[in-house]
């Protein structure tokens, strides 16, 4: 049973002395497959899942707003009239969504007060800070009725990570959390921001993250640096191909017959990216049917990709995804590396029946491979943000 939504409204009595007016969900992510696609115009396929933040929020009849952040004992609170930037960090997620709506025409009335916190693991790759924006808009909507669109959230949620907590991200993170369907993954167009739901029917498997512990220091330069070999891969070929915008206009066998053209570093991401478009294409095909088994094997491809072609993958990463390929094929349907890489989480899909003994493999070769624990998550497709009882 989950005590979250309880402790949360247990932390709100202690530190405002009432009860709160409600209690919204917002689930963390994963990503079954589309990596480093999104600011390539093309796919990718998320899905929110059973860790969450949860919000207590209360109006008040000032204009002051009170922030507590229960998991870290800590407290701000701001005027609505001037929701400036904070020395604290996590403050500025929520500021943030209040000046964001406001700079959108939004109304909001008077103050408020939160408390917050959950069980989505920080630097695990799973978006906690997506979910605190997203959970943070629909309270804000929902208590002053702005009647904010799901779609106009998460691009609020996007302008504050990009504003307020300086990076300057996608839109699937904020996008999951807020549109996600129980069994149903997200196939979002990046390019335009149009979406469909696939079935993922999870009767007979869980999916299982192993979080290597990893993050490497040169995530965010070589990030920067991967986005400008994709430019230059654009560049090029636009020499060729007048008409194309991104490597969402280009097909796999064009990059290849462009090979000479290119040098070996961008042509290896350009292969990347464009096989990986047309891989999310292709594996929600065999959601359609029912064939885990084939978007399974899609998963362990995306992983040689974004190891070999992208570079993106680390030693530790490269490890776990060996040692799920190594167990039964019929209790391990695929694993791959999840997220911008050099660290984070491994994604698996485990059957029902294996999950226990997956993970007791993957903790006991790991502890003896690098002499440390590692934490796992066996994690549920949900419902996106909403108000709970």
């Amino acid at each position: 049973m989950n005590t979250y939504p309880h402790k949360i409204t247990e932390a709100f009595r202690a530190i405002f002395g009432k009860n709160p007016s409600f209690i919204v969900r917002a689930p963390g992510r994963i990503n079954l497959i589309g990596e480093h696609t999104d600011y390539n115009n093309g796919f990718v396929l998320p899905a929110a899942i059973d860790k969450a933040i949860y919000f207590a929020v209360c109006p008040r009849t000032d204009r002051l707003c009170k922030l507590y952040a229960a998991d870290l004992d800590d407290a701000y609170e701001f005027s609505v009239d001037k929701p400036v930037k904070s020395s604290k960090s996590w403050a500025n997620y929520l500021i943030g969504m209040v000046s964001e709506l406001r700079k959108d025409g939004h109304v909001i009335g008077n103050g408020f007060e939160v408390a917050f916190g959950g069980d989505v693991p920080n630097g695990a790759g799973l978006s906690s800070s997506a979910a605190v924006e997203s959970g943070m808009g629909f309270a804000l909507s929902y208590l002053f009725d702005l009647k904010v669109s799901r779609l106009d959230l998460a691009l609020t949620a996007q302008r504050t990570e990009h504003n307020f907590a300086g990076l300057q991200c996608g839109i699937m993170d904020m996008f999951a959390s807020i549109h996600g369907k129980a069994n149903s993954v997200i196939r979002l167009d990046c390019r335009d921001l149009s979406f469909e739901y696939f079935p993922f029917d999870l009767s007979h498997y869980k999916i299982v993250l192993c979080n290597s512990g990893v993050k490497h220091t040169l995530a965010e330069s070589a990030y920067n640096t991967r986005r400008q070999e994709c430019e230059e891969g654009v560049a090029k070929l636009k020499q060729f191909y007048p008409t194309i915008d991104s490597l969402r206009d280009v097909t796999l066998a064009q990059v290849e017959s462009h090979q000479g053209d290119l040098t070996d570093n961008v042509f290896r991401r350009c292969r990347y990216v464009t096989g990986e478009i047309e891989r999310v294409v292709a594996a929600c095909e065999d959601l359609k049917k029912g064939d885990l088994a084939a978007f399974g094997q899609k998963m362990y491809a995306t992983h040689e990709g974004l190891s070999k072609d992208y570079e993106v993958s680390c030693e530790e990463l490269d490890f776990l995804v060996e040692q799920a390929r190594q167990l039964p094929l019929e209790d391990v349907l695929g694993s791959r590396l999840m997220g911008g890489g050099f660290g984070g989480c491994t994604i698996s899909i485990i059957k029902v029946e294996a999950v226990d003994g997956f993970i007791e493999a993957m903790k006991s070769a790991y502890a003896d491979q690098y002499k440390r624990s590692l934490a796992t998550y066996v994690v549920t497709i949900t419902d996106g943000v909403g108000i709970i009882d």
